[in-house]
């Protein structure tokens, strides 16, 4: 099987479905399925057999040694066999985007379109975003297919833009249609030796601190000690948020009873409003879990940390007030569901 250099990974997998790198015993299948479905690609004329062959021995074998290729494609496989075939197009590595192309297999199209497109889009978004760490993915669709854009916004995509009267077809010209998604997704790592200066960075930012429930001024000394003490710590798990490889903030846990933690997460306020909060509160939990044999954890906020309270709530957590300026967050570990 062919491999990509570009790509960490090669196999993306969700329950029966999974994408690999384009096979060639699949190119006639997809010849044939891209002149049944020409009326809406950005093709001028049927593939021949010839055509197909000098495509994929021509352009499509150097791809796989590239280290920066303007496209990568794959074979979209249902229990191993090939039920369609898409990637991603048009890559722009200075710019960190790429348009997303997808075809399924003709006759799958009336009675599964949705579950088959759905679950490409959840599979391109890993290779994007988590592998390639692209900024954003977008579609580029002649106006013909409205229900493809339900399934694109239920994807959480939006539509970007809609070009007017930009191609013609069928003796008319009709709209473009452009959706797109940008890359909101962060990554936990492990605090390391390396994190002791961008932690003391957020320690003594005075937008940050305002929440805090210390607040007086943390030195340097005092930050250093501090820090190294909870990273060798065996009651305490401490992680770095990362986005687009650049830390973005951090969350740890204590251990303070048996089987019981308490948080403590910060979000450096250049990325506030775009749902990071809640992915490192909830990415943090899970990954705790994994770790500790836990029944409960807790986080205390300030009432006037509104983007925390709103955090701890959209992810169910239990609440009291624990004094006149505090409220206690609680969420029990059940662990016959988990």
């Amino acid at each position: 099987m062919n491999s990509y250099k570009v790509l960490n990974k090669q196999f993306f997998q969700k329950e029966a479905f999974s994408l690999v790198p384009i096979r060639l015993e699949d190119r006639f299948d997809i010849m044939q399925w891209r002149n049944e479905q020409i009326y809406h690609l950005r093709q001028n004329k049927p593939l021949t057999e010839a055509d197909q062959e000098q495509y994929f021995k021509n352009v499509l074998a150097k791809l796989f040694d590239e280290d920066q290729p303007n496209q990568i494609l794959f074979s979209f496989m249902e229990n191993d066999v090939c039920v369609g075939y898409g990637g991603l197009v048009h890559i722009n590595w200075i710019d960190k985007n790429a348009e997303i192309s997808f075809i399924m297999n003709t006759v799958l199209e009336k009675n599964r379109f949705k579950e088959i497109w759905s679950v490409y889009l959840e599979l391109i978004q890993i290779v994007a975003f988590d592998d390639l760490k692209l900024h954003k993915i977008y579609t580029y669709a002649f106006d013909l297919r409205p229900h493809l854009y339900e399934i694109l916004i239920d994807s959480k995509f939006i539509e970007e833009a809609r070009l007017k009267e930009h191609c013609f077809f069928d003796h008319k010209h009709i709209d473009v249609v452009m959706h797109s998604k940008i890359n909101n997704s962060i990554t936990l790592r492990k605090v390391t030796d390396q994190d002791l200066e961008i932690t003391f960075q957020w320690a003594t930012n005075k937008d940050i601190r305002k929440y805090s429930i210390q607040k007086k001024e943390i030195g340097y000394d005092e930050h250093e000690k501090w820090f190294f003490s909870k990273i060798h710590a065996d009651d305490c798990y401490y992680y770095i948020a990362i986005y687009e490889d650049i830390p973005i903030g951090s969350i740890r846990f204590d251990i303070i009873n048996i089987n019981e933690v308490l948080i403590s997460f910060l979000l450096n306020p250049k990325y506030q409003g775009r749902g990071f909060g809640k992915q490192i509160l909830e990415k943090g939990c899970d990954l705790v879990q994994k770790d500790v044999n836990l029944k409960k954890i807790v986080g205390v906020v300030h009432e006037s940390n509104l983007p925390s309270l709103k955090t701890f709530r959209s992810l169910n957590f239990n609440e009291y007030r624990d004094s006149e300026s505090y409220i206690t967050f609680f969420k029990n570990i059940n662990h016959e569901n988990r």
